[in-house]
């Protein structure tokens, strides 16, 4: 019984952040400082405002990002790069950042960047398998690469000297940078997004399950 009591309350600590309330309450525009309202402006102005399907809220990473809106400038400036001025192909660009969603089960970077692969043409079989935490099955060669490379980095901190050189054959050097460099912002977004304890929207279920490794 004592076994099966302390199993539910760690399964409940678990999920707990999952369901707590946002520690950063969006600020409202009239409350906003002048450093906070040019932020605000740099995120809805910019290229993400023309993506598809946004409703250019100052939401995500962003609105914890507007408490340091010196740094967050830059990496809003940073994540623009990343995604929309990149070397590597859009589906294998957004394969990378879901890889890094997946590493660190952040449920609304996977959100926000699952529809976005999909778009751009990642197999959906492909987003499945690493949503369950599994190496996805039917990768042509550039996706097994990428996921060669940027899961040897999350989990072993370095990359060996096969996956190097196939993802600068591949590539180029700029490539290789550019996955390291999206692969670095993505966690910085996870560990905002998890500390900060985002929100999924509502009626929207967490779309990663619980890996146990």
């Amino acid at each position: 019984m004592r076994t099966l009591l302390l199993t539910c309350v760690l399964g409940l600590a678990w999920a707990m952040p999952a369901l707590a309330q946002n520690r950063f309450p969006p600020i409202a525009p009239e409350q906003m400082t002048p450093e906070q309202r040019a932020l605000a402006a740099a995120i809805q102005g910019g290229p993400r405002a023309a993506v598809p399907g946004r409703d250019n809220a100052i939401g995500g990473p962003f609105n914890p990002w507007l408490r340091s809106p010196a740094t967050g400038d830059l990496l809003q400036q940073l994540g623009a790069q990343l995604r929309f001025r990149t070397s590597i192909p859009a589906a294998l660009n957004e394969f990378a950042i879901l890889i890094t969603a997946r590493e660190w089960s952040s449920q609304y970077e996977w959100f926000a960047h699952h529809r976005l692969a999909m778009a751009a043409g990642l197999p959906a079989s492909v987003a499945a398998d690493l949503a369950q935490g599994r190496r996805p099955e039917g990768m042509d060669e550039d996706t097994r690469i990428v996921w060669e490379f940027c899961t040897e980095l999350h989990r072993n901190r370095f990359v060996s000297d096969a996956t190097f050189e196939a993802a600068k054959a591949r590539f180029g050097e700029r490539g290789v940078i550019d996955l390291i460099a999206v692969s670095g912002y993505y966690v910085t977004v996870a560990m905002t997004l998890n500390t900060a304890r985002v929100g999924l929207p509502e009626g929207v279920a967490p779309p990663l399950p619980e890996l146990r490794r």
